[in-house]
C-alpha cells in the first residue's frame, strides 16, 4: 500500500496505476451521463415510462451530480482525496447495479439519483488524485495522458453503449460500471497515495469549500425548480404540488443566497466572485450554451431511434464527429483565444452550431447519414469546438488564482445545470407529455420545437458574448477587473 503523502512518477508501476484508476474512473461517469440518452426509448418502452419518467432518469443524475460535486471535492481535500474516491466509486458502482435492475420508473429515477450523489464524490477526486499524488515535474504530463486517454474514452462511449443496448439490453450501460470499478478500486488501494489539504484541519479559513448548508440549499433549489418544470405537462400548472415546488425553489434560491454572503470567503460560493462582470457573464453563457446541448442530445436520441428508425448503434455512432472536433480542434482553440481574447470564438462558435441544429432540425424517416445528419453534425460540434476550452480558460482568468477552483467547479456546475433546466423545461415548452415519444407525429413536432429553441439559446449566448464578454485587462484585489 503507498504511503501518505508520498510522490510517483510516470513510467513507474504507481504511475501507471494511478493513471489508470482516473480514467476509469472518468469514463464511467462519462458513459452514464451521455450514453443513457441513447437508452431513452429502449429502457422508456421496457419500463412503460412517460416523457417525465425520461426525463427524471436524466435529471435525477444531473441533479445530485451539480449540487454536491463542489461539496466532494471539498470533502476530499478535508478527509483524504484517496478514501472520498474509493467511497464515490463503491457507491456509484452499487446505484450503477440498481439501475442496471429496476424494474419501475421510479426505482430508475430513485438509483440516477444516488448515482449522481456518487458521482459527486468521484468526479472532483479522478483529477485531484493526479494533482496530489504525482511529482510536480510530472504532474502537466499526467494531466495531459489523462485528457488524451479520458477523450479517447469519450469517443468510444457512444459506440460501446449503443452496441450494448442493441447486442443485450440497456442495463448493461450500467453493469458495464462494475468491471470498470473493480479495476478503478484495485489499481487505487494498491498505487494511489492518500493526500488530503492539510490545512483544512488546522485553519477555519481552509474550511471555506465545506459548506453543508449551502450545498443541501443548492440541491433544494435545483430540485424544486426541475419537479415544478417536469411535473407541469401531466398534472397541470395548476396543481397544488407543482406550485409548492416552485415556491419551495424561490425560498431555497433566497435562503441559499443570504447563507453564502453571510459565510463569505467560507462559503462554497464565495459571492464575491460574482463581482467580476466577466466571471458573471461567462457563466451566464454556460447555461445557455449547455443547455442547448443537453436539450439536442436529449430530443435528438430518442428522434433518431422512434422517427428516423436508427438503432440504439447508430445514433450513438451519430454524434462521434462532434466528439472527434472537440478532441482534435479544442487545444487549438484554446491556443487561438489565449492570443486573441476570447469573444469573437465565443460569439462565432454558437452561430455555427444554431445553423447545424437547424439543419438537423429537418430530418424526417429515412434520412440519410452522410447527405442529412453529418452535416448538421459538423457545424454543430465545430461550433462547440470554439467554445469549450476558450470558455474554461476564460472562466478561470476571471477570477483571482487562489479561486481558480471554487471558479471551476462552479462554471463544471453551471453547465450540468443548463442540461437539467433544458431537459427540464423544453418538453414543457413544445408540447411533449405522456407517452407522446413514442408517437412520430407527435414526437416530430416537439422534435423540431426543441431544436429551434436550443438554436435560440445559442444565438444568445452569442450575443451575451458579442456585447457583454471582453478580455481581463488586470487585477484588482482578489478578483480581475473587466474591460467594458
Amino acid at each position: 500500500m503507498p504511503q501518505p503523502g508520498s510522490a510517483v512518477r510516470m513510467g513507474t508501476a504507481a504511475g501507471r496505476g494511478t493513471l489508470t484508476a482516473a480514467v476509469l474512473a472518468s469514463g464511467m461517469v462519462f458513459l452514464d451521463s451521455t450514453v443513457v440518452n441513447v437508452a431513452l426509448p429502449r429502457l422508456g418502452a421496457d419500463l412503460g415510462a412517460s416523457v417525465a419518467g425520461l426525463q427524471w432518469t436524466v435529471n435525477g443524475y444531473l441533479l445530485t451530480l451539480a449540487a454536491f460535486v463542489l461539496l466532494g471535492g471539498a470533502l476530499g481535500d478535508r478527509f483524504g482525496r484517496r478514501r472520498v474516491f474509493l467511497i464515490g466509486v463503491v457507491w456509484f458502482t452499487v446505484a450503477s447495479v440498481l439501475c442496471g435492475l429496476a424494474l419501475r420508473t421510479d426505482w430508475l429515477v430513485a438509483a440516477r439519483f444516488l448515482q449522481g450523489v456518487g458521482g459527486a464524490l468521484l468526479t472532483p477526486g479522478s483529477l485531484s488524485l493526479l494533482q496530489s499524488s504525482f511529482a510536480p515535474d510530472e504532474r502537466g504530463k499526467a494531466i495531459g495522458a489523462w485528457s488524451g486517454l479520458s477523450g479517447v474514452s469519450t469517443a468510444l462511449g457512444p459506440f460501446v453503449g449503443g452496441w450494448l443496448i442493441d447486442a443485450l439490453s440497456w442495463r448493461w450501460i450500467f453493469f458495464l460500471n462494475v468491471p470498470l470499478a473493480v479495476l478503478v478500486l484495485l489499481a487505487t488501494v494498491r498505487w494511489v497515495p492518500e493526500s488530503r489539504d492539510e490545512s483544512a484541519t488546522r485553519t477555519r479559513g481552509a474550511g471555506r469549500r465545506f459548506d453543508v448548508a449551502g450545498a443541501l440549499l443548492g440541491a433544494l433549489t435545483l430540485a424544486g425548480v426541475t419537479y415544478a418544470l417536469v411535473e407541469a405537462p401531466g398534472r397541470g400548472l395548476r396543481s397544488p404540488t407543482v406550485a409548492v415546488a416552485a415556491v419551495v425553489a424561490v425560498l431555497a434560491a433566497v435562503v441559499f443566497m443570504v447563507v453564502e454572503r453571510r459565510r463569505g470567503e467560507t462559503a462554497m460560493l464565495p459571492t464575491g466572485l460574482f463581482g467580476s462582470h466577466l466571471f458573471s457573464m461567462l457563466n451566464l453563457f454556460t447555461v445557455l450554451v449547455y443547455a442547448a446541448l443537453g436539450g439536442f442530445t436529449f430530443f435528438f436520441a430518442v428522434y433518431l431511434q422512434n422517427v428516423v428508425g436508427w438503432s440504439a448503434l447508430s445514433t450513438g455512432l451519430a454524434l462521434l464527429p462532434m466528439t472527434v472536433l472537440l478532441l482534435v480542434g479544442s487545444p487549438g482553440a484554446g491556443a487561438l483565444s489565449a492570443k486573441i481574447g476570447p469573444r469573437l470564438l465565443l460569439s462565432v462558435g454558437p452561430v455555427l452550431a444554431a445553423a447545424g441544429l437547424l439543419l438537423l432540425r429537418e430530418l424526417g424517416p429515412g434520412a440519410s447519414y452522410w447527405t442529412h445528419v453529418l452535416p448538421g453534425v459538423v457545424l454543430f460540434g465545430a461550433g462547440l469546438t470554439m467554445v469549450v476550452a476558450p470558455l474554461t480558460a476564460s472562466v478561470l482568468a476571471a477570477v483571482a488564482d487562489r479561486f481558480a477552483g471554487v471558479a471551476s467547479g462552479f462554471n463544471n456546475a453551471a453547465s450540468r445545470v443548463g442540461s437539467l433546466l433544458a431537459v427540464a423545461a423544453l418538453p414543457l415548452l413544445v408540447g411533449l407529455s405522456g407517452t407522446g415519444y413514442e408517437q412520430r407525429a407527435e414526437l416530430t413536432g416537439a422534435y423540431r420545437g426543441a431544436l429551434l429553441w436550443c438554436a435560440g439559446l445559442l444565438l444568445a449566448g452569442a450575443a451575451i458574448a458579442a456585447l457583454l464578454v471582453h478580455r481581463p485587462v488586470a487585477r484588482r484585489g482578489p478578483l480581475l477587473t473587466v474591460d467594458c
